[in-house]
């Protein structure tokens, strides 16, 4: 067993279920899996002996040794190479980033390598590259990127980002037991939001990939969304439900493979669909929703599919710009009155 040289004290192997915070559900399902299978392991820049940038890791080098707990130099490109490397051989690394932005540094090695690997020569790649994802929290343009649009194009890539706690630990766990390369995007402000805390169960469960979740039922019209994202859609239906407006929000926690059952399925019901993501507006992932509910719902459509996102331009770092720039609860609520009386 390794022995941390950092001077702060060893942190405590996670609860197996109990309360936990997203960024706790996290740490368990990954702690879990690294317990259940020898081949799991996790690298990347200060994920051990540091505990990962936001604490996800921590502990790991302690409990389970430097051969599973890699700390790499600052090159995303080798951190992606050498677990597509470990994955082909027949390992399962857990590669973090430590902000997601920093994916573009590997980007050729996982949509030219990891993705099609498979359909070259059958060599799977079963590896997991995670790290935190998103804005609103002031960390300028450089740190702050959703890039689910980036990667949907690349076929052979799962690419998931859930919203809850439950989910978190059951995604990163399918996440790692997949046998194809995935990616798993965290909003950093999901990752200690108290309103997350939630009761997580105490046995080995897992979250199916590629299958939505009802987040609220409704019946005026559908909000399909995802990621941090699903937070305000839900406030906007309460708002609005006090207005005698029931909006049904659809949390797709998988953007690849996409639920497309679920989205038809609330758009037969309400008849108006509205989505929502945090990602620039333009060659954003609601355009490909709007697409499949346009080419397989189009008839149960009573009003045009509207897109709620961020405004095209990079993230600002001034509170008051980015929070322009992001959409808000504000700017749910608006698009849906106008929606809901079309």
């Amino acid at each position: 067993m390794a022995t941390s040289t950092s001077k702060e004290k060893k942190a405590e192997r996670p609860p197996r279920g109990g309360r936990a915070t997203f960024v706790e559900a996290l740490r368990q399902g990954i702690w879990e899996e690294m317990e259940r299978d020898p081949t799991v392991f996790c690298i990347g820049e200060d994920v051990g002996v540091y505990g990962g940038a936001f604490k996800v890791t921590d502990g790991i080098i302690d409990e389970f040794g430097e051969e599973r707990c890699i700390d790499t130099p600052i090159s995303e490109a080798a951190i992606v190479g050498a677990a597509c490397g470990a994955a082909l051989m027949g390992m399962r690394p857990v590669a973090e980033f430590q902000f997601i932005d920093f994916i573009s540094c590997g980007f050729d090695m996982i949509v030219n390598y990891a993705a099609k690997s498979r359909y070259r020569w059958g060599g799977a790649i079963p590896a997991v590259f995670r790290g935190p994802c998103g804005a609103g929290v002031h960390a300028g343009p450089f740190h702050s990127i959703n890039a689910e649009a980036f990667f949907a194009n690349t076929a052979g890539l799962k690419i998931v980002e859930p919203s809850t706690a439950y989910d978190a630990k059951g995604l990163i766990k399918a996440a790692i037991r997949d046998p194809d390369p995935v990616l798993f995007f965290e909003h950093k402000k999901l990752y200690r939001l108290p309103r997350l805390r939630e009761e997580i169960p105490e046995d080995d469960y897992v979250v199916e990939i590629g299958k939505a979740r009802m987040a609220r039922e409704g019946r005026d019209l559908s909000i399909i969304t995802f990621g941090a994202q699903v937070l305000n859609a839900l406030d906007a239906a309460e708002e609005l439900a006090r207005e005698g407006i029931e909006i049904e929000v659809i949390d797709l926690r998988t953007i690849a493979p996409m639920d497309k059952g679920a989205i038809i399925a609330t758009v037969k019901k309400t008849s108006k669909a509205m989505v929502l993501h945090e990602a620039s507006r333009t060659g954003g992932i609601g355009g490909e929703i709007a697409a499949v509910i346009a080419e397989e719902a189009f008839e149960w459509l009573d009003a045009p599919v509207v897109r709620v996102a961020a405004i095209d331009t990079p993230v600002p770092y001034s509170p008051p710009l980015e929070e322009y720039h992001l959409p808000q609860v504000k700017d749910v609520v608006n698009a849906a009155r106008k929606l809901a009386e079309y």
